[in-house]
């Protein structure tokens, strides 16, 4: 039985805010080809295949049941994961593990721009009997968050800013990011209020795209591939969902699926072992959050790292380096794939300039959004 699982082939449309020239399906399509083209296989090498699909965002209900077509699946094992594409990406590599299949793909996709009542979907999700009937936005729960979080990490308005401020700058100079800007403290500060302390600027706009991933065990991922990048690790996890019962000031979720990922990677200390992360960034103060939440750096210094610059392209601890969510767009439950993408794109040396210098290895970060308290944590390295 194997004991490695490797990244052999990746494939991406990239991100827009708006694809009225292409179906879901379509965006799938040319994804899963260039990642089939880098792995050096077909359809027919992959012995299994995972769907990330939820049929609220696809617009009808069994959606998954057309996702063998566009990645040459038909008459393959497929199943789907309603939940992120990083707790897909789980799925195969536990696939491989258990001697299943020698090589599997996961894959998922955003067409944000296909709904037309975002908030009144997010809500939909929120608890039937205490929650939903309040009609509040989504945007209200991140609101009351984002305080108790810059209550209990002693975290600063403009500090929060300065991640808005980095990410929309580093996105500028990724060509698969669709919401670059070079702004201004000001801009943000000034933005129109939402949610106070949040404001329209701290909110990672929506953006259409496609990720497909190609897994292979240890000896197959050494004869297809002469980079690849090792799985490392990979944990997952939900906490509460009710708003009444959670813990505001700190994402539970993350640290526990981060404490799994670590375990399998033989991470012991991860503020000096892991290089750069990409982490879900949806609200400006969660990226701060979640490096607390991974240990990257001790409960309270994450706002302090991010006013310092040691978030940045050449800080210390370099953090979504490729623009994160709020420089690509929210992708929905292709968040963890836009992530997975962007540390494989850095382990490969292919970002260009944002590319950081001599890094092997990085972790890669979700979480399902609100109301959810779901998330994942994948650690890949080159070696």
């Amino acid at each position: 039985m194997t004991q490695r699982v490797a990244i052999v082939g990746i494939g991406t449309t990239g991100f827009r805010a708006t694809t009225p020239d292409v179906s879901y399906r379509e965006l799938t399509y040319e994804a899963a080809t260039k990642a089939y083209l880098d792995a050096g296989i077909t359809p027919r090498d992959v012995d299994a295949f995972v769907a990330t699909s939820e049929d609220f965002f696809e617009g009808y209900s069994i959606a998954d049941e057309y996702s063998p077509d566009q990645l040459g699946a038909v008459l393959k094992p497929i199943y789907t994961v309603s939940g992120d594409f990083i707790q897909s990406l789980a799925s195969c590599h536990m696939m491989i593990l258990s001697g299943v299949a020698k090589i599997a793909v996961t894959q998922g996709m955003s067409k944000a721009s296909n709904m037309l009542t975002i908030p009144d979907m997010v809500t939909f999700a929120m608890d039937p009997i205490y929650n939903r009937m309040l009609k509040e936005s989504p945007h209200a729960v991140a609101g009351l968050e984002m305080s108790r979080f810059m209550h209990e990490a002693s975290a600063t308005r403009e500090q929060c800013a300065k991640v808005v401020l980095k990410n929309r700058r580093n996105a500028l100079d990724n060509p698969l990011a669709a919401h670059g800007a070079s702004l201004e403290m000001s801009h943000v500060l000034g933005s129109e209020p939402v949610a106070l302390p949040l404001r329209k600027l701290d909110i990672a706009a929506h953006s259409d795209g496609a990720v497909v991933v190609v897994l292979a065990e240890e000896e197959t991922a050494k004869r297809l591939s002469k980079n690849p990048i090792w799985l490392r690790g990979i944990g997952w996890c939900s906490d509460t969902p009710g708003l009444e019962t959670r813990n505001w000031g700190e994402a539970v979720y993350a640290g526990m699926a981060a404490e799994m990922a670590y375990k399998m990677a033989g991470i012991g200390c991860p503020s000096r072992e892991i290089e750069f992360a990409e982490l879900n960034d949806e609200y400006s103060y969660k990226e701060l959050q979640h490096m607390e939440a991974l240990k990257l750096c001790k409960k309270g210094e994450a706002g302090q790292l991010a006013e310092l610059g040691a978030t940045g392209l050449t800080g210390t601890l370099p953090v979504n380096p490729s623009g994160g969510l709020l420089g690509a767009g929210n992708l929905f439950d292709l968040n963890g794939g836009f992530a997975v993408l962007e540390v494989v794109r850095q382990l490969r040396g292919e970002c260009g300039k944002n590319q950081l210098k001599n890094v092997k290895t990085g972790v890669a970060q979700s979480w399902r959004g609100v109301p959810t308290t779901t998330g994942a944590v994948a650690v890949l390295s080159n070696y």
